[in-house]
């Protein structure tokens, strides 16, 4: 997928919307490619350590609200060891935006934890976000973070 189609779709998405319900992001979504805010080329370099480190974006369903909670969580690996943030998110709005924060931080080295740390809900006004551009059905997502910087992510089994 290049810059230019992504960018075209984000500009469509910004007047119309795209429908999407937290249902149609289920799933475990692995990052490909990362384009820095402002640049229209990706950077390989980024991408390639992202993807290298297994990269990936959990979304389920939470419990709160009739399930309309979803939970998130943003791991890497380095062999064995995982990074793992995790935390509740929901949809807000017709684009929607994807709006979350981390409360949680697990680091694991196989089975055994490592580290088990609590962490602080941000302000309401920084709280991190995906504005979501598509989710298409042959298993892409595309979103911009609220830094300004874009992501495609592939979806596994």
């Amino acid at each position: 997928m290049n810059f230019a189609i992504l960018s075209a779709r984000e500009r469509a998405v910004r007047l119309k919307g795209t429908g999407l319900e937290g249902a149609d992001l289920l799933g475990c979504w692995h990052l490909q490619t990362v384009w820095a805010k402002g640049a229209q080329t990706s950077n390989p370099f980024s991408s390639w350590m992202l993807r290298s480190l297994g990269a990936r974006l959990e979304i389920e369903t939470g419990l709160k609200n009739n399930g309309k909670e979803l939970r998130l969580s943003n791991a890497v690996n380095l062999g064995p060891i995982e990074l793992k943030f995790q935390g509740p998110g929901s949809l807000i709005g017709k684009r929607p935006l994807l709006s979350f924060h981390f409360n949680s931080l697990t680091l694991r080295m196989g089975a055994l934890v490592l580290l088990k740390k609590t962490l602080p809900t941000p302000d309401q006004r920084r709280t991190p976000f995906f504005a979501l551009i598509e989710r298409n059905p042959e298993g892409w997502m595309a979103a911009r973070g609220r830094g300004g910087g874009l992501a495609l992510w592939t979806l596994k089994d």
